[in-house]
């Protein structure tokens, strides 16, 4: 099977990259816009025809989208959310090779849901900021293209490479900094929201299984339980070993940003509007219902959470 992967240096492109390199029956190609793509092309700002030209010259047989772009102005994720996506779109229909096609959504494009809710694919997107607005147009373009085409609403991904920027990576970084310096006090901002966390290597599994399917439409991919960010810091706590308080910072959502996750104590804590109660627009919880995945994909989440704050941490200890 041909397999062109876009976005493979991307997170939860390399380990896409990592899962389809695994199974001999697949022959991959990688297009990105980095020097070790094996073809280099801007989704962004390259041309529909231009894409069409190299599909016909691969004959892909699957097409994964896992690029974009997670931060930004409204002007910069349109461009590579979902313009990109359009032009994918575009390229398809034109092409003579018939490829399915795997978009990599997320749950974002849900926006904030009903706390002890469990939110199913049939629910009505109510994306609460820019990056979630920009991945549910992704998302219409691709069901409403005609081709033979899933999206996977990526709840939120954790493990091994999880950005810096992100709320488990900020949560790392800032133990790592505690535990550097000796402090036995650790105080720490935004954790009352709850998320659905789930491994970027169930992810990779996912899209694999998505790409040998013939499943159609929108599939969750998430572990289907909500945990608290305290929580998963009083988890990352006892794996790196850290025995100092971890005092919250929070208040009630909404109005003002107190200190978030890793943020540095040595800053004066000016209260700032922000437009969302939650930087995500995802509100206080989600999480996710995932039988569509079970029936359709055959997938099951495997790695635990504690597994995936361990490999976080393992990154965070070899910078200390």
């Amino acid at each position: 099977m041909r397999v062109l992967l876009i976005g493979a240096n991307g997170y939860l492109g390399r380990f896409v990259a990592d899962r389809l390199l695994a199974d001999p029956a697949v022959q991959l190609t990688a297009l990105g816009r980095g020097d070790d793509a094996d073809v280099r092309f801007d989704l962004a700002t390259g041309s529909p025809g231009a894409l069409t030209r190299f599909l016909d010259a691969v004959h892909p047989g699957v097409v994964i989208n896992c690029a974009g772009a997670t931060r930004g102005g409204a002007r910069e994720l349109t461009r590579h959310n979902t313009v990109a996506v359009a032009t994918v779109c575009e390229a398809l229909r034109r092409s003579g090779c018939g490829a399915r096609l795997v978009q990599i959504g997320c749950s974002a494009e849900y926006g904030p849901s009903q706390p002890g809710s469990c939110t199913a694919e049939d629910a009505v997107p109510r994306p609460g900021g820019p990056y979630g607005v920009s991945k549910l147009a992704a998302t219409e373009l691709v069901l409403g293209s005609g081709l033979d085409a899933v999206v996977l609403r990526v709840f939120s991904p954790a493990g091994p490479g999880t950005p810096a920027g992100s709320p488990l990576g900020r949560l790392a970084e800032a133990m790592r900094r505690a535990m550097q310096s000796g402090d036995g006090e650790l105080k720490l901002g935004g954790l009352g929201a709850q998320r659905d966390f789930v491994d970027v290597r169930d992810v990779a599994r996912a899209v694999h299984a998505a790409s040998l399917s013939a499943a159609q439409g929108v599939i969750n991919i998430g572990s289907g339980r909500a945990v608290r960010l305290r929580d998963a810091a009083a988890v990352l706590a006892r794996v790196a070993g850290y025995g100092g308080a971890l005092n919250e910072l929070d208040g009630p959502p909404g109005g003002h940003l107190r200190p978030t996750i890793g943020h540095p104590r040595s800053e004066p804590d000016h209260p700032a509007p922000v437009p969302y109660p939650y930087p995500d627009g995802c509100g206080s919880w989600q999480q996710a219902d995932v039988r569509t995945a079970r029936d359709r994909l055959g997938w099951r989440p495997r790695i635990s959470l504690e597994e995936s704050l361990a490999d976080i941490w393992m990154e965070a200890a070899c910078r200390i």
